[in-house]
């Protein structure tokens, strides 16, 4: 193996191999980085993988092991739903530690994503359904957890949450994390919370609804802030009103570091159309609406941009592998090529176009690697 490929190689070393020793033709670390090259170029399966490697043999030997050639599809998929997601996770947080620089008040959005092509119905599976961290001013992904459904979600989020460096983080997510243990671990590691709060707070969402509507609420009491987005035939008006006086809210005893509710009020208006939405959050940042304001408006990058990017540049929605572990896996190759190429920034493209471009010059390809 070449030594310039020996730093990203070496995130690999700390996974543990799952094939029984007479199935070993092909070395773990060979295998995985054929994976994550291929991936980068833009394949989506284990056949193009193969693929792939055949084509890219001659530059791949540079870097890894070949002595027994280039692994089959089938060597790609059985190692992969053998692998244990949890020690891919590992190296892929490795890798993360090794490049992100965190900024102090970035914004960590939390939020789920079903990925609707692992769902095999000839055996009664349902979908993979992956809970994420998004650094959003980085623009990376940090971390994933698996779970069943939607619905569990609650006992995904604090698994993630520990996995997490926090500290000095605002940390945003929808109503299905809006409990209270989850507000005290992330008070605990260091970081404020940004929480939707929804009818599953029964009891508490109506409480904010109420003071929110209060016609005699004093203007003194909450902060304001708006925001106008007009384009393409929409316009929608955005306002923040924001409030640390909530001495009267019986719970907030419960949730730890509450300092503030949130008030968002929407309008949207699409030609003739007109709508009104209003939303509430519970927070521990200060009442300031600007920077809360900002904050939720960052959390929903993470829907717009990221699973957007994913879907659309990735096909992960048309992904057809359907193993449970080796569907979560491929999701965590996806992310890593996803946060590799857009570290790689000599290149002002599109992420479609960087995988173009890396596809067919092994030169950006090592860029990307950043193993030259």
């Amino acid at each position: 193996m070449d030594k310039s490929a020996g730093d990203f190689v070496s995130h690999f070393s700390i996974i543990r191999d799952p094939r029984i020793e007479r199935t070993k033709l092909h070395k773990l670390e060979s295998i995985l980085f054929i994976a994550v090259c291929a991936v980068l170029c833009g394949i989506e399966s284990w056949e193009g993988m193969e693929e792939f490697g055949e084509g890219r043999k001659e530059w791949l030997a540079k870097y890894v092991d070949l002595t027994n050639g280039i692994p089959s599809h089938d060597t790609f998929g059985r190692l992969f739903a053998q692998l244990a997601p949890q020690e891919f996770e590992k190296s892929f947080s490795s890798w993360i530690q090794g490049v992100y620089q965190k900024t102090e008040g970035e914004v960590i959005a939390i939020d789920g994503k079903t990925v609707r092509g692992s769902r095999h119905g000839s055996i009664g599976q349902s979908p993979l359904h992956l809970v994420s961290a998004w650094a959003a001013a980085n623009h990376l992904w940090l971390g994933q957890v698996e779970t069943e459904e939607k619905s569990n979600e609650i006992e995904a989020i604090p698994r993630l949450l520990k996995i997490l460096d926090l500290k000095g983080c605002i940390v945003t997510i929808d109503a299905m994390g809006c409990q209270t243990e989850i507000a005290k671990e992330i008070q605990d590691k260091g970081a404020d919370y940004v929480l939707a709060l929804k009818g599953n707070q029964e009891t508490l969402h109506e409480d904010v609804k109420q003071y929110w509507e209060d016609p005699q609420l004093p203007e003194k009491e909450y902060q304001e802030y708006k925001t106008t987005d007009k384009g393409h035939g929409r316009l929608e008006i955005r306002k923040y009103r924001v409030s640390d006086q909530i001495q009267w809210l019986e719970p907030r005893k419960d949730w730890k570091g509450l300092r503030s509710i949130v008030e968002v009020e929407s309008h949207r208006e699409i030609g003739e159309q007109k709508t009104l939405e209003r939303r509430y959050y519970l927070t521990s940042l200060k009442a300031d609406a600007k920077e809360i304001a900002k904050a939720i408006r960052t959390h929903w990058e993470i829907e717009n941009k990221a699973h957007w990017c994913l879907d659309v540049t990735f096909g992960e929605d048309h992904s057809t592998v359907r193993i449970k572990q080796a569907a979560q896996n491929f999701a965590l190759l996806r992310r890593l090529a996803m946060n590799m190429l857009r570290k790689e920034t000599s290149v002002k493209k599109s992420l479609n176009m960087k995988r173009h471009r890396a596809a067919l010059r092994p030169e950006y390809l090592e860029l990307v690697l950043a193993i030259n």
